[in-house]
C-alpha cells in the first residue's frame, strides 16, 4: 500500500516538472513590454561584505544600456570589504552616475530594509529598482523593468531568476540547480495559476507608491520583506507584474553546511508565509518518491523501473529548461547536469523535513526568528542577534 502510494507520487512529481518546463517554455516565448519614452532610474544595491563574484555582478548594473540611470550603493560599516569593490567601478565606469552611502543607522530588525533607508534620500530619480547585491543582469534589464512598470495598473516589477554557480563545487552547483529547475519553474507555474507574488531579488516601483504603503520603515521589521511589499502594493489596487527579462543570482556556497543554512532560510520563510503550499511541495520530488518505492517494495523490479523513469522525467524537465532560458539570460544561464539530480531532491527533502524543527534563520552571520503573523500574512521578525 505504501509503494503503490509513493508510485502514485511519483506521476504527480514528473506531470509537475513537465508542467513546469511548459510554463517556462511560454514565458519565454511571451514579448517583452516595448516603450519609446523611459524615465530616469535610480537603483538601490545594499550591500554587506565582499562575496564571490561581487565586482562582476555589480559591474553588470553599471553597463545597462539606458539613457539615464544613477546606482546608490549603501553599506552600514566604514570598514566594509565591500567598499572597494566600488572604488574599483567608479574607476571602470566614470559615465555612470555612481554614489556610496555609509551609515550604520540600525532603524529596525531588517538590516537589509534599514540600509535602503539610508540610502534613499541620496535617490535622484522618482522610478526605483531595488535588487540584490548578487544579480548578474543583462544589458536590457533596465529597460525591461521601465518597459513593464509603464502597463496600465502595473504598480510593482518583479523578475525571474536562475542560479549561477561562483564555483565548480558541487554545494554551489546543487543550489544553482535548486533555483534554476526547482524555484523558477515553479514561480511561472504560480503566476500562471494567478499569484502576484513579488520575488525580491528585484523590486521596481515608483517613488510614490512607496510612500503610499508607507515607505520602507512599513517594511523595516519583516523578515519576508518582498512579500510585504508586494501585499501592501496590491492593497492600493495594483498588480505586481513579471519582467521579460530574467537575471542570475550568485550561489557562492562552498560547503554543504552553508547551502544548508541558506536553503533552511528559505524553507523556513515560506513555511511562514504559506504552510499549506509549502507542505504541499514534497510532490514536487518524484526521485525522492521513487526510492521510497524502491526502499519499501524491497528493490522490486516495478520500484526500480519506476525511478529510471523518475530520474529521466525529471531530466527531460530540467534539460527543457536550460534550453529554454539559453537564449533569454545568454551567458548567464548555467545548465546543470542531470547526474546529481537525486542528491539534489534527497537535500530538498532534508531542508523541508529541518524547516519544522524551528524558526530561527540565518541571514548574512545574524540570526533572525519568525513568530506570529501580520495581517498581512508575513512572518514578523521576532528577534535579532550577532551569530
Amino acid at each position: 500500500m505504501i509503494a503503490t502510494v509513493a508510485a502514485v507520487l511519483v506521476f504527480i512529481g514528473i506531470a509537475q516538472a513537465i508542467a513546469g518546463w511548459v510554463a517556462v517554455r511560454r514565458f519565454v516565448a511571451t514579448p517583452c513590454f516595448a516603450r519609446d519614452d523611459v524615465l530616469p532610474i535610480t537603483i538601490l544595491k545594499p550591500l554587506h561584505g565582499d562575496e564571490p563574484l561581487l565586482e562582476q555582478a555589480l559591474a553588470t548594473v553599471c553597463a545597462q544600456d539606458y539613457p539615464t540611470f544613477q546606482i546608490v550603493f549603501g553599506v552600514q560599516d566604514p570598514a566594509d570589504a565591500a567598499i572597494a569593490a566600488i572604488q574599483r567601478l567608479k574607476v571602470r565606469f566614470p559615465l555612470v552616475d555612481i554614489a556610496l552611502v555609509v551609515d550604520p543607522t540600525p532603524h529596525g530588525a531588517n538590516r537589509k530594509i534599514a540600509n535602503l533607508m539610508n540610502m534613499l534620500p541620496a535617490a535622484k530619480h522618482d522610478v526605483l529598482v531595488i535588487a540584490d547585491s548578487d544579480l548578474h543582469v543583462r544589458p536590457d534589464y533596465l529597460s525591461d523593468l521601465a518597459a513593464t512598470l509603464a502597463q496600465p495598473g502595473c504598480g510593482l516589477v518583479t523578475t525571474l531568476y536562475t542560479g549561477l554557480p561562483a564555483s565548480g563545487r558541487w554545494p554551489a552547483l546543487l543550489g544553482a540547480s535548486q533555483i534554476t529547475h526547482g524555484f523558477l519553474p515553479g514561480a511561472v507555474l504560480a503566476r500562471a495559476m494567478g499569484r502576484q507574488d513579488c520575488l525580491g531579488a528585484t523590486m521596481c516601483l515608483r517613488r510614490d507608491t512607496l510612500m503610499r504603503i508607507g515607505g520602507f520603515p512599513a517594511l523595516v521589521d519583516h523578515l519576508a520583506d518582498d512579500n510585504v511589499l508586494g501585499q501592501l502594493v496590491r492593497s492600493l489596487g495594483f498588480d505586481v507584474r513579471l519582467a521579460g527579462t530574467v537575471v542570475a543570482t550568485t550561489v557562492p556556497e562552498a560547503s554543504w553546511a552553508a547551502l544548508f543554512r541558506h536553503e533552511l532560510r528559505w524553507a523556513r520563510t515560506i513555511r511562514a508565509l504559506v504552510p499549506g503550499a509549502f507542505a504541499a511541495s514534497v510532490l514536487q520530488y518524484p526521485i525522492f518518491w521513487a526510492l521510497a518505492a524502491v526502499a519499501v517494495s524491497g528493490g522490486a523490479l516495478w520500484a526500480v523501473a519506476l525511478f529510471v523513469l523518475a530520474w529521466l522525467g525529471r531530466a527531460f524537465a530540467a534539460t527543457g529548461i536550460d534550453r529554454a532560458l539559453a537564449g533569454k539570460v545568454e551567458m548567464l544561464a548555467f545548465p546543470g547536469s542531470v547526474g546529481f539530480l537525486p542528491l539534489r531532491e534527497l537535500l530538498s527533502v532534508a531542508v523541508l523535513l529541518a524547516s519544522y524543527a524551528g524558526k530561527r534563520v540565518d541571514w548574512r552571520g545574524h540570526t533572525m526568528h519568525a513568530a506570529g503573523f501580520t495581517a498581512s500574512d508575513a512572518p514578523v521578525v521576532k528577534g535579532l542577534h550577532k551569530r
